[in-house]
């Protein structure tokens, strides 16, 4: 399988070049924090891992490895983390979604994979069919460590990104579909930020690894079309609520893209 990773390209240096290697592959990769940068993203995670699960509306979903249970996901984290809010509301993140988006942008979601040894992959998928209300939205994944081979890095389909592909009975992308498409892993070393449309066809595997593979998700989409960030996570939780979750893996998405096995 062919390695997808460029040199990230620097969007505030070269906007052009930027833009239109993300409108032609449907993904980016740049450059985002220093190691000062970096490491305060990390403590920052750690933090958040320690949140209670019932102490704020935040969410943590946890999954059965063979190890034990695990965090794999924590999200609706900006109204708790000052640090946090600022780092996805405002400065690089902020200008480089609102670059890809070609107008100014705003949050729609966030969270944080963890993907802890042995933690689970992800199916398959594109994000636009568990996103409500915006029609266009990019996402990204910022990088809390590195994101290798071994540890189940994301892979993606350069270039097909202009439709919503057909689906399974999870919402995943069609296993005939699948097996015909080019994919690639792209590597990501803690502090660059890989970008792609919500249409990018996208994968990873297991982590296999004795390290965690921590990653940041911020989602954006374009201001025009709302701040609907509240609403997301209202109606998520409405749909949650209203759904049966009693498969073989954890419900973490409005999808069943995650292959986690549930604490039982």
């Amino acid at each position: 399988m062919p390695l997808a990773s460029p040199l990230a390209i620097d969007p505030i240096l070269d906007p052009a070049a930027a833009l239109e290697h993300y409108r032609t592959n449907g993904w980016l990769l740049t450059n985002t924090l220093d190691d000062s940068g970096v490491a305060d993203l990390q403590r920052w995670v750690d933090d958040i891992s320690n949140w209670p699960d019932d102490g704020g509306e935040w969410l943590h979903h946890r999954e059965l490895t063979d190890d034990g249970p695990k965090l794999c996901r924590s999200e609706n984290l900006i109204p708790f983390h000052d640090g946090l809010r600022q780092l996805l509301t405002a400065g690089t993140l902020l200008a480089t979604a609102s670059l890809l988006l070609d107008e100014e942008a705003v949050l729609y979601k966030e969270k944080i994979n963890y993907k802890l040894p042995g933690g689970a992959g992800y199916a398959p998928h594109q994000d636009a069919p568990a996103y409500r209300f915006i029609d266009i939205h990019v996402s990204c994944m910022v990088a809390v460590d590195d994101a290798t081979l071994g540890n189940g890095c994301l892979e993606v389909v350069s270039a097909h990104h202009q439709e919503v592909l057909p689906t399974d009975d999870v919402g995943c992308i069609r296993a005939d579909i699948v097996e015909a498409m080019p994919w690639a892993p792209v590597e990501v070393v803690a502090g660059q930020t890989l970008w792609f449309h919500s249409r990018t066809p996208h994968r990873s595997s297991a982590n296999a690894s004795p390290t965690p593979r921590r990653a940041l998700y911020p989602t954006y989409n374009a201001l025009s079309e709302g701040d609907r960030r509240a609403d997301y996570y209202r109606q998520k939780l409405a749909e949650w609520a209203a759904a049966e979750h009693s498969g073989a893996h954890v419900q973490v998405s409005l999808i069943g893209d995650f292959q986690g096995r549930p604490v039982t």
